[in-house]
């Protein structure tokens, strides 16, 4: 079992994750999401050494020695263990991570946001997958539970691809289309 004070976590129940960016949202409209990427961004680094030293208690290696498949079944057991929920890793194309979750902790389905609303993981996932890949990666996510969507879909890839697809999703494109306009 992960333990929580050990690795400098805290449990946080989803209906507090809800309110938060609700609260946010309603106080400080569109800079909500910059604040909330802000802070998972903050909690990477922890996030990240407590995976490290979770796969070392299970002899599972460092994060960066696994193949693509044992990561992916090593961190959804890790991320669900810590309460977050399912990953499945894949990719569009290959300039661009994705990561897949039906049961995103974040993710209040009872929302119904007009966008996306996982910012404070997708501040997270830059800093932990940008350790993983040990250079600062770029996250967006496209597709949220909290917006009715039956998943959250968050995209990873060097800031430069990210900047283009999100300026892509803006004029209106497609996310799949905007990563094949960026490779």
């Amino acid at each position: 079992m992960l333990d929580l004070t050990t690795n400098q976590l805290a449990a946080v129940p989803r209906a507090s994750l809800a309110a938060l960016r609700a609260a946010l949202l309603r106080d400080a409209g569109p800079a909500a999401a910059a604040y909330l990427q802000e802070a998972g961004y903050a909690g990477g680094e922890a996030l990240f050494s407590s995976f490290r030293t979770w796969l070392a208690a299970r002899g599972a290696g460092a994060p960066e020695d696994l193949t693509i498949d044992a990561f992916e079944r090593q961190a959804t057991e890790f991320f669900r263990e810590a309460g977050w929920g399912s990953l499945k890793v894949g990719s569009l194309h290959s300039a661009v991570g994705t990561l897949d979750s039906d049961d995103w902790a974040e993710a209040d389905p009872a929302a119904a946001l007009d966008h996306p609303g996982c910012q404070l993981s997708t501040g997270m996932f830059a800093d932990f997958f940008g350790r993983v890949a040990d250079e600062p990666l770029a996250v967006l996510e496209v597709e949220c539970r909290s917006m009715g969507d039956a998943r959250c879909r968050f995209l990873i890839g060097s800031a430069e691809v990210m900047g283009f697809v999100y300026e892509e999703l803006g004029r209106g494109v497609g996310y799949v289309e905007a990563v094949e306009g960026a490779v």
